[in-house]
């Protein structure tokens, strides 16, 4: 049995996205633009396994029209431009031309790259690593690399605001838009594995604190405590993978964590 959260309109196919950082990205977006749609949830189990329809179980999907089964998107990014086409009165883009193209240029970058990231420190959003956590020298090299594109994201959206006199909300490119969505799964990894923000700029880290705080997020951030409950969700190749580690201890944050930029 799968999981669905009815709404009407598109319909989100997706694995549990406690654990699946291309999948959270549809659904944050989504969510955050009040866009109707019905979430189908699925697992690893056979039990909440999805239909073979569904690009061979490669997920997200997302159905834009209930009564047209045949008419399926695959891909995250994919997915997000057709929302931002069907949709562009929301802006998931930024408005200006300059921070549009940065922003993409960015979610690209997310969406294709930081690959000793994603296969080393896999997603899991309520688990929690302590100790002694290895980074090796591509790893260290990926979240430098991380950690300076946030920061020059924030300087030039800064600059560019400025010199339109408009307001900078305080995302990467100023508004909430699909860029910080594509990001905030990897600010998991950071925390769930305790990886160094060192060398942040001050926006940077201001973005960090926003992210974590805004509200829309936070409630977001819920369900996975929710799907916990569920022992159907649990992917155990993703829990504790530093088990044979005794320098490192595994533990799951709770629910009412919050992050502190003097301990970053």
């Amino acid at each position: 049995m799968t999981r669905t959260e009815q709404n009407s309109e598109h319909i989100l196919h997706v694995y549990f996205t406690r654990y699946s950082s291309w999948g959270v990205r549809v659904a944050l977006i989504l969510d955050y633009f009040q866009i109707p749609h019905t979430k189908n949830s699925y697992g690893w189990n056979p039990a909440v396994a999805p239909p073979a329809r569904l690009s061979g179980g490669l997920l997200p999907v997302l159905q834009p029209d209930p009564t047209d089964a045949g008419f399926l998107i695959g891909d995250s990014l994919a997915i997000s431009e057709f929302l931002a086409e069907q949709n562009p009165q929301l802006h998931l883009w930024p408005k200006d031309p300059k921070l549009r193209a940065l922003a993409r240029t960015a979610a690209a970058q997310m969406h294709s790259g930081f690959s000793t990231i994603r296969n080393t420190y896999h997603t899991n959003f309520l688990g929690r690593y302590t100790g002694k956590i290895p980074i090796n020298e591509a790893a260290a090299k990926e979240i430098q690399q991380m950690v300076q594109l946030w920061s020059k994201a924030r300087a030039n959206t800064k600059r560019r605001l400025q010199e339109l006199g408009e307001e900078d909300e305080g995302f990467l490119f100023g508004a909430f838009s699909i860029a910080d969505a594509f990001f905030w799964p990897v600010l998991w990894r950071f925390r769930s594995y305790q990886l160094p923000l060192t060398g942040i700029s001050e926006d940077g880290l201001k973005w960090v604190v926003k992210v974590w705080n805004d509200p829309i997020i936070k409630k977001h951030s819920h369900d996975f405590f929710k799907q916990a409950q569920n022992p159907l969700t649990i992917v155990e190749k993703y829990e504790n993978i530093f088990r044979e580690n005794p320098e490192i201890e595994y533990s799951q944050f709770s629910e009412d964590w919050t992050f502190n930029p003097a301990e970053a």
